[in-house]
């Protein structure tokens, strides 16, 4: 047992090809105006050949080569996604086969938007009850092999990237740098974004998720800040599921943040990524230094389900 676990490093990795709005606009009944002012996204990353588990095992690397651990020293891996083409072998285990990773833990997580949150709450239980001394949780998505590239809605919004952090538990008398999680869902909305059957495209009523997100979300990120027992003016940091500007402003004001916290907005540059938005966001943030080591920072995913879990770490 121990007494809980801390992020010792980040990574990501994002493809090479850009897509703007004017290129969408190239085909699709849209323009650059119509994105920017209802979801706020400026560009996106597409990726070519690369697949979910390379762009997760990419990004492992990176956070790995940071932590200051090795291959050797990984006993779980747990990737959070819910884009991949294979049902078997799952990802977890082909990223910890490319690391060198021997006789791990390794799983799986769907509850796409909120899955990094939720896979960092499973490492954090499992450091905490003694059943793992250090994880890679990785959120990892090629959403374009299921955007319908002629269905604007959808086309504008979606992207791929990878996000990884190892997680470790925390020296003897050090105090936990994770929170607890606050995780949960409404499961009678599900159906208001499905990526179903065997053929699948991306499927959202956009007013229903953005009600869901607008109206129910600011209490469940105010009592994630409850448990971690800090007040949300105390936070430095706030890095929400980046999937539309007008959410996250709304969730923003009714926590009360002033202007002093940083607040992620990843998506302008990088898009809706799901699972990857929170990790891929947060690991830019370290990597320009915008955020102290040993500050707060409030993680909050939610989407697909719909589902929603966040909670309260220290910076690495």
């Amino acid at each position: 047992m121990t007494a809980g676990s801390r992020i010792v490093a980040m990574g990501h990795y994002q493809p090479s090809r850009v897509v703007t709005n004017d290129d969408l606009a190239r085909t699709l009944d849209t323009n650059d105006a119509w994105i920017r002012d209802r979801v706020g996204i400026a560009e996106r990353r597409i990726a070519g050949t690369e697949s979910v588990a390379d762009m997760a095992t990419w990004a492992a690397e990176k956070a790995l080569a940071a932590s200051g651990l090795t291959a050797a020293d990984i006993d779980m891996v747990v990737v959070a996604t819910c884009s991949a083409v294979d049902r078997c072998p799952n990802v977890a285990t082909r990223v910890a086969a490319r690391l060198g990773i021997a006789a791990p833990a390794a799983f799986d997580l769907n509850t796409a938007c909120s899955g990094f949150s939720y896979a960092l709450g499973t490492a954090d239980h499992a450091i905490r009850a003694g059943a793992t001394r250090n994880a890679l949780v990785i959120g990892a998505e090629k959403l374009s092999d299921v955007v319908d590239w002629s269905d604007r809605t959808t086309a504008v919004l979606f992207a791929d990237a990878a996000g990884a952090a190892v997680v470790s538990a925390v020296p003897d008398g050090e105090e936990a740098a994770i929170g607890p999680v606050l995780w949960g869902s409404a499961p009678d909305k599900g159906d208001a974004l499905t990526i179903a059957g065997w053929q699948p495209y991306i499927k959202q009523e956009g007013q229903t998720v953005f009600r869901w997100a607008t109206t129910a979300l600011a209490p469940f990120a105010i009592e994630v800040c409850k448990r971690a027992g800090i007040e949300p003016s105390e936070l430095a940091a706030f890095v929400p599921h980046q999937a539309n500007t007008r959410i996250i402003d709304g969730i923003v004001k009714r926590l009360g943040l002033g202007p002093d916290v940083i607040v992620a907005k990843d998506l302008v540059e990088s898009g809706n990524t799901s699972a990857a938005s929170v990790p891929l966001a947060l690991s830019k943030l370290i990597e320009r230094r915008e955020v102290p080591s040993g500050a707060p920072v409030l993680l909050f995913g939610f989407g697909g389900g719909l589902t929603y879990a966040g909670q309260v770490v220290r910076c690495p």
